[in-house]
């Protein structure tokens, strides 16, 4: 019993940390200005397919670890629970492999990163890789091509069936398609983000080599610093990429290996270690943002700190009214006058300006 107990808990709180690390990566995403980039829409899309895969897929994995292996729902929900697993897998893949080609385009070609990433062209990335997505996950299971007879699996189960011999929730890899499956939506896109990234690497070396060369010391920070914020978004997402490739990693080398075989294997202990160590990636990828990017962690320490919507129109009020001139008979209000202004307009008092040469303000 406390061997079970320790098990529900870790997997309750690895559950919590999933969601509530993915939920604040849009909430930081879409409450920072400082953040609203077009490439951080992918970054978006990998913390959605991670929520998904904490509030659709985890809790059903957790149900079948403290359970020892068996499925209590019945074949067709097995197969559902399956696909939607294959489904978000890849999409994570796919997510990251258009990080990579981003990241690519902005260092590579920083002059026309705008003219080539529009919103028009990512939304259709966004939609390619869901659609992708979903035809290497359904469509296969559904279809029976991942089965040694190429019929669909676990069709004959009903409810209450998980007691018989031989009857597991898993994904039946028995035949010459875990070759195919496994390096299509893994192997390839693997090698081709860790090469888009050496490419990257390169780039962004030689470029910092040429502006130290080329550019006068008076006018080297703001060059530097607008390439340098494009190098440490993509040290980030390296990070990300690393992350991923040592999480899953094991997980496809281990059921590739498994799916060679004839027959169905049942859970054990290292089938749970390599499941649990992928699903670990969807709770690392949130941590790596503060972690490598400031921008990420002040909106973190803002969410945290509940500075809610009030304190950010606060903070509006008082640029737009600092930034506005306020003259008395054509001279400048003094800086005094201005921040009792401030000061007045937060306390919620009314508040009348001087007419500039005869014309009122206009209400802000």
């Amino acid at each position: 019993m406390i061997s079970t107990a320790v098990r529900w808990l870790f997997l309750v709180s690895f559950i919590i940390l999933t969601i509530g690390g993915n939920v604040l990566v849009c909430l930081a995403v879409g409450l920072s200005r400082r953040l609203w980039r077009i490439a951080n829409c992918f970054v978006v899309l990998l913390a959605v397919t991670d929520l998904l895969l904490g509030l659709l897929v985890l809790p059903l994995s957790a149900t079948v670890e403290l359970r020892r292996g068996k499925w209590p729902l019945g074949g067709a929900l097995c197969n559902i629970y399956i696909s939607l697993d294959v489904l978000l897998c890849t999409s994570s893949i796919l997510t990251l492999l258009a990080i990579s080609v981003d990241r690519y385009l902005a260092i590579s070609a920083p002059l026309s990163y705008s003219r080539r990433v529009t919103r028009l062209r990512v939304t259709l990335a966004m939609i390619a890789i869901w659609v992708l997505s979903l035809a290497v996950s359904f469509v296969p299971i559904h279809l029976g091509w991942n089965t040694a007879d190429y019929r669909v699996q676990h069709l004959d189960w009903g409810m209450g069936d998980e007691d018989k011999e031989g009857r597991y929730c898993q994904f039946e890899w028995n035949n010459n398609y875990v070759l195919i499956y496994a390096f299509s939506s893994f192997y390839l896109p693997l090698l081709l983000m860790c090469g888009m990234y050496l490419c990257i690497f390169r780039v962004a070396r030689e470029q910092v080599r040429r502006i130290r060369a080329a550019t006068p010391s008076f006018a080297r920070a703001a060059s530097t610093a607008a390439i340098a914020r494009e190098h440490k978004a993509t040290v980030t997402l390296a990070a990300v990429l690393g992350a991923f490739v040592i999480c899953w990693f094991p997980y496809f080398t281990f059921f590739t290996c498994m799916g060679i075989k004839e027959k169905t294997n049942p859970p054990n202990t290292l089938h749970s270690v390599v499941l649990w160590l992928g699903y670990f990636n969807s709770a690392l990828n949130p941590i790596l943002y503060p972690a490598f990017n400031r921008d990420f962690r002040r909106a973190y320490a803002e969410l945290l700190r509940c500075r809610g919507l009030s304190h950010r129109k606060l903070q509006l009020t008082r640029v737009s009214v600092q930034k506005r001139l306020t003259f008395t008979n054509g001279q400048r209000v003094p800086q005094q006058s201005e921040k009792d202004t401030v000061k007045k307009e937060t306390e919620g008092k009314s508040l009348t300006l001087h007419e500039r040469n005869g014309i009122p303000d206009e209400p802000s």
